[in-house]
């Protein structure tokens, strides 16, 4: 099979290329602080609505009335007392 690798002669491209010009960079745009400073925030406020629910529940220390911290000091006690082997 022939090939060719470089255009022959008399051939043109259809519809006419425009003529190749040196690529031309658009300019850097620079992001601002202020743009930077709601962009963190947004990222924070996106973060923090999604966290575990669970996670708050393990934060939270439990509330005991004196009854209930008293029946749970007796029982911690009397466990105690349990391990304690006979002789």
């Amino acid at each position: 099979m022939n090939t060719h690798l470089a255009p022959m002669p008399g051939l043109q491209d259809c519809p006419p290329q425009p003529e190749s010009t040196p690529e031309v960079r658009p300019p850097v745009r620079r992001v601002g602080h202020l743009d930077r400073a709601a962009m963190y925030l947004g990222i924070a406020l996106i973060r923090w609505s999604r966290r575990p629910a669970r996670a708050a529940k393990r934060r939270e220390r439990p509330v005991f009335n004196a009854a209930e911290l008293e029946r749970r000091r007796e029982a911690d006690h009397n466990l105690a007392l349990s391990m304690i082997p006979f002789r």
